[in-house]
């Protein structure tokens, strides 16, 4: 199976992230019903040193292999930016197979914030991140969100949040990481699958290990 960043992403299903104790299997997946755009606030503004969470004009993916798109528009919001997510699919080249990598998010990303060399792909090659790929992902969320914009990453497996609950998306997905506390060891995740889980925090090492094998977006 290839691990590097131009891996293929399976079909993300909206409105399947699991709950605690419970994991959505693939028939449930297969048949679940696209989740209807959907606006909502999903965090603040700057609190104290430490800590910062960037306003996020929420809405959910309107397909079921949106989420690439969803996820860079949720992103590209936080900068007071809406874009059309059908025009950002025509631009990563998304089908109902998905947004193939973080690689087609980064040229989208840097051309609607107006900068060639605002994003780049970052690549966790591993099936397990190590303490120097997940102290480089802290460092990153910290560095792009104290720049006033979001890190959009590429995500496979089951996570679970600082709640408790778990999310589980075992073909593939994105989703925007719009702030952190305690220094980037907790970060706040918007998440275009499901508006009943828009937004939820999750620890910097549950984070990169649900990255590993693919990778994130984050400033240059």
């Amino acid at each position: 199976m290839r691990t590097d960043l131009i891996r293929k992403t399976a079909l993300t299903f909206a409105g399947v992230a699991a709950t605690a104790g419970g994991i959505a299997g693939p028939a449930l997946a297969a048949h679940a019903a696209p989740t209807q755009a959907t606006t909502a606030s999903v965090s603040t503004d700057r609190k104290s040193h430490g800590e910062r969470e960037l306003n996020v004009r929420y809405e959910a993916q309107p397909n079921f292999y949106y989420c690439g798109p969803a996820a860079t528009r949720n992103a590209l919001s936080v900068q007071g930016k809406d874009i059309d997510v059908h025009a950002m699919a025509q631009q990563m080249g998304t089908t109902e197979a998905g947004t193939n990598s973080i690689n087609d998010i980064t040229p989208v990303l840097n051309k609607e914030t107006g900068t060639k060399n605002a994003y780049r792909s970052v690549e966790i090659r591993d099936n397990k991140a190590d303490r120097k790929q997940t102290d480089k992902l802290r460092t990153d969320i910290v560095r792009t969100i104290d720049d006033g914009r979001a890190v959009v990453a590429n995500i496979a497996g089951t996570a679970t949040d600082t709640d408790g609950t778990t999310h589980s998306f075992e073909g593939g997905h994105y989703i925007s990481v719009v702030g952190y506390t305690d220094n980037g060891k907790i970060v706040t995740i918007a998440d275009s699958a499901n508006p009943n889980q828009a937004s939820y925090r999750m620890s910097i090492d549950n984070l990169a290990d649900w990255i590993a094998t693919r990778g994130y977006s984050a400033a240059s």
